[in-house]
């Protein structure tokens, strides 16, 4: 796996303009690294749910706490909108979205969760690959319309990267200047296939060059990095420069989701020379060599992780189930007699009416 020294290699990344961002604070570190411990501890948690038949299915995320934690909490939410794939939930949580109605989506409780997209700036969970990319350039450009200053930020994977939705997305974005930060995690598989056997070149961020906008190609186990290039990502993109695409190479530890078996296509040796270092583990031995923290605030963190997770399950619980005919009430603005006997059959074979 690539280690980068610089949070800003890659192609062009010298034609971003603008300062760089000023260095977090020592406040500032131990709540990103509050943020990752409370990620991974609902994230392993969330599998757990699965099995005992909480939640019926979950994208884990293991290995990528410090590229969603740290994209995420570069965001202003007074005035730009993230769209996320299936597998955001880090960002969510940096980004201070409601744990519950975001989790509710997994449950399958709601259409797109019950957290109000527009109050969080965050668009629903988007499950068709590459779909959250088309929409994020569509707000973007409406901004530029507006004469509005937010940035769009869309998340997608190496395995998406390789999508004809991408290459539009991203054309479009080149040429109308609209004001998109394009937020690769390329966790080294797409599924079941390896990156070198789906991305021509074996890089996401040089065909950055070919719609003619910068790229970062960074180390995306590195948190502070990447809240640094995602900042300067942001601050390009806002005064008017036109789209960023940002490659954080990390690495997807666990399964695809609680449906995969990645011992199907990887071993276990292969996995743990693969993956590199724990990115929290590195981040809490950097706040200790650095003094920014302690032992003793290191399990206040993990302490407060487990309250937390413990209030989401919670949560989770009470919801309870919907009533299964809501799924063809917001189909269509007008019914159509095709969705009528469908509608009638379920209750037939359902309800017994």
């Amino acid at each position: 796996m690539d280690t980068l020294p610089s949070p800003f290699s890659g192609n062009d990344a010298g034609q971003l303009s603008g300062p760089r961002s000023e260095p977090l604070t020592a406040g500032q570190l131990r709540e990103l690294f509050s943020l990752m411990v409370a990620v991974r501890h609902l994230d392993s948690s969330a599998i757990a749910w699965q099995r005992q038949g909480i939640i019926p299915g979950y994208a884990p995320e293991l290995g990528q706490e410090a590229a969603q934690v740290g994209s995420g909490y570069a965001v202003d939410t007074t005035r730009d909108f993230v769209f996320p794939t299936y597998r955001e939930m880090g960002v969510a949580r940096a980004m201070g979205v409601d744990m519950v109605a975001y989790m509710s989506t997994h449950k399958a409780t709601w259409h797109g969760g019950l957290y109000d997209p527009l109050q969080s700036r965050l668009a629903p969970i988007q499950a068709v690959v590459g779909g959250s990319v088309l929409h994020a350039v569509g707000w973007a450009h409406g901004q530029t319309l507006d004469q509005k200053d937010g940035v769009a930020m869309t998340y997608f994977g190496d395995g998406a990267s390789s999508q004809g939705d991408i290459h539009e997305a991203m054309n479009f974005a080149a040429v109308m200047k609209a004001p998109v930060v394009f937020f690769v995690q390329n966790n080294g598989w797409a599924i079941s296939v390896p990156t070198e056997r789906q991305v021509a070149g074996g890089s996401v961020a040089a065909r950055a060059a070919g719609y003619g906008m910068p790229a970062l190609r960074i180390d995306g186990n590195d948190v502070v990095a990447v809240v640094e290039a995602t900042r300067r990502a942001f601050a390009h993109a806002r005064a008017g420069n036109g789209p960023v695409l940002i490659e954080a190479m990390t690495y997807r530890r666990g399964p695809h989701s609680t449906s995969d078996d990645p011992g199907r296509y990887r071993s276990l040796n292969e996995e743990r020379d693969d993956a590199g270092e724990d990115p929290l583990e590195r981040f809490r031995r950097r706040l200790l060599a650095d003094g920014v923290a302690d032992e003793a605030f290191f399990a206040e963190a993990l302490a407060a992780a487990k309250a937390e997770e413990e209030h989401i399950r919670a949560g989770i619980q009470a919801l309870g189930s919907r009533p299964g005919s809501e799924m063809f009430d917001l189909v269509f603005q007008e019914t159509t007699l095709a969705l009528q006997a469908q509608a009638a059959n379920w209750r037939e074979e359902s309800e017994h009416v």
